[in-house]
């Protein structure tokens, strides 16, 4: 490993490492910072299910999936909830969404005043078989908050919350391109479509202040050239790490998602700075040396897997 390598992972390592006192790691935040609040998947195995929340200057503003569980790690975290805002929804599969009403209704009873919701994920699907369908995000906001939904209480419990809903067409694979969908100041968030089996999927990029992050979500190999793209060169890739390099997983397991060696591959091609990886299986949990290995048989920068609670500064 050459000194250059070395620094560079250390810092990295220090940054990334267990619990902060404060939400922000100095007496001036950072101008951007990851919250870890669920690094687990679907499975009941000691870890929240995906859900990050995401600083601008110390503030938190925005959250990306919000996964059962993430509940109490964002309660840990200790940290103030007036400017939370802005959420990004990868899909809609119940370890990405599930906690969405919990982490509202924690908004809405911190507020001071009325709540605005931004809610950003993909438009449905209408596939002939039932367990091919998915509503599409603003639908599934209805669902759930509508005046009809199973939790319209909500709106009107404790501070007036407006929730503005916003779904993302999946194009036709090839032609996906990554677009803006939201500018405020300094920040801009990007969005393209992403590939996770049957359900509609987006990979998201945050800039803000001149630092990036970008989630991949869930993602299987039809996806991989437009995260390619819109990943090029992000300080921090938050890649979803569910299965070995094959055939050590289910072979039904590599038609959703990405093993380590590709994303090895992805994160060199798209000269991206670190690497985080997140919703952890306990298969790429226990041997987590194996997949550390595969991806840096490809990548040579720094590389970790997330737990819940860490906080980060790409």
């Amino acid at each position: 490993m050459t000194a250059t390598r070395f620094a560079c992972c250390m810092m990295f390592l220090m940054v990334a490492g267990p619990w902060y006192d404060s939400p922000s790691l100095a007496d001036t935040p950072a101008p951007l910072e990851l919250i870890v609040l669920g690094s687990g998947g679907p499975g009941a195995t000691g870890r929240a299910a995906s859900s990050y929340l995401v600083l601008l200057d110390g503030t938190p503003r925005i959250i990306v999936d919000a996964g059962p569980g993430s509940f109490v790690t964002l309660g840990k975290a200790g940290v103030s909830l007036q400017s939370l805002d802005l959420v990004l929804l990868t899909h809609l599969h119940i370890d990405h969404v599930g906690e969405l009403p919990g982490l509202f209704k924690a908004r809405v009873v911190s507020a001071s005043g009325p709540v605005v919701f931004n809610v950003w994920g993909p438009a449905g699907s209408a596939g002939a078989k039932q367990d091919a369908y998915f509503p599409s995000t603003r639908r599934y906001l209805d669902l759930l908050f509508g005046g009809d939904g199973a939790f319209a209480y909500l709106k009107s419990f404790s501070a007036p919350m407006t929730i503005r809903g916003h779904d993302i067409v999946a194009p036709v694979l090839g032609t996906a391109v990554p677009r803006a969908i939201h500018r405020d100041g300094k920040l801009k968030i990007s969005a393209v479509a992403g590939h996770h089996g049957d359900a509609p999927a987006v990979i998201y990029r945050i800039d803000y202040a001149a630092k990036s992050i970008t989630f991949s979500g869930d993602i299987d190999a039809q996806g991989l050239a437009a995260l390619r793209t819109i990943a090029k060169g992000s300080d921090l890739l938050v890649f979803n790490s569910v299965v070995l390099d094959p055939p050590g997983s289910p072979a039904i397991l590599y038609t959703l998602h990405t093993p380590p060696l590709a994303i090895g591959e992805i994160a060199r091609q798209a000269a991206v700075h670190a690497v985080l990886l997140s919703h952890l299986s306990p298969a790429t949990d226990q041997q987590h040396d194996q997949v550390l290995d595969s991806i840096r048989a490809n990548y040579q920068g720094p590389v970790r897997l997330a737990a819940d609670g860490i906080h980060l500064t790409p």
